[in-house]
C-alpha cells in the first residue's frame, strides 16, 4: 500500500490538483471545468431541506470519526476511495488538515462529508447518506464552520445536479487557478 505524504498532498491541493485512486494506481486530476459552492450569501439552502433542518434529525459533530466518514464514502459499487487513500488522509486528518462533518442519531453515524482545509480553501472529497438528508444536512454545517474560519472558498472537484442545488457552479480552471491563488494567501491556521 503506497501512502501520499502530507507534504505531497498538501502541495497538489495548492495547485489545484487532486487525487483517486483507479484499479489500484494513484491518478492524479485537475479538471477543465471545477466545482466550487459559494460560501458567501449565494450558498442556497433548498426549501424541503430548510425544513428538515429545523426538526434537527440529527446531532452535529466534526473530526469525531474521520476515518468512519471515509468508509462511508468508499461503501459504494464504484469508489476511488481504497485503502491507501483512507490511510493518507487519516494521517493529514491526525496533523489538522482534513475533516469531517458528521450526523448522528440513536442509530449512530447516519452520513457526512470530508475534506481538506488549506489556508483559505476547504477541498471537498467525498460525501455519503445512510438516512433522509444526512450528506445534505453536513453541507450545510460545512459552509456555516467554513464562514466562521473565513474560508472563502469551497472547492468540489466536479460539480453533480446534488451540488449545484445549493448553488454551485463550475468555472473554467483558469479562473478557479484564480480563486485558489487568492485562497492560498490566508494563513494556514489549523484547527
Amino acid at each position: 500500500m503506497q501512502l501520499i505524504p502530507p507534504q505531497i498532498l498538501l502541495g497538489a491541493y495548492s495547485e489545484g490538483v487532486f487525487p483517486m485512486a483507479e484499479g489500484g494506481e494513484l491518478q492524479w486530476y485537475s479538471p477543465v471545468m471545477r466545482g466550487v459552492i459559494p460560501v458567501d450569501e449565494k450558498f442556497h439552502i433548498p426549501r424541503g431541506l430548510k425544513k428538515a433542518l429545523k426538526k434537527r434529525p440529527y446531532v452535529i459533530r466534526r473530526d469525531t470519526a474521520f476515518r468512519e466518514v471515509m468508509e462511508g464514502c468508499a461503501d459504494r459499487d464504484e469508489t476511488w476511495i481504497d485503502e491507501s487513500i483512507i490511510e493518507s488522509y487519516v494521517e493529514l486528518h491526525k496533523l489538522g488538515f482534513a475533516h469531517s462533518i458528521e450526523c448522528w442519531d440513536e442509530d449512530g453515524l447516519q452520513g457526512g462529508l470530508y475534506g481538506v482545509r488549506y489556508r483559505g480553501a476547504f477541498f471537498g472529497e467525498s460525501m455519503f447518506s445512510r438516512k433522509t438528508d444526512a450528506s445534505k444536512i453536513a453541507l450545510v454545517y460545512l459552509v456555516t464552520w467554513l464562514r466562521e474560519l473565513g474560508v472563502g472558498l469551497l472547492d468540489t472537484q466536479w460539480m453533480t445536479e446534488h451540488l449545484s442545488q445549493f448553488g454551485g457552479v463550475e468555472v473554467p480552471r483558469d479562473e478557479y487557478l484564480q480563486m485558489l491563488t487568492a485562497a492560498m494567501t490566508e494563513p494556514a491556521r489549523k484547527v
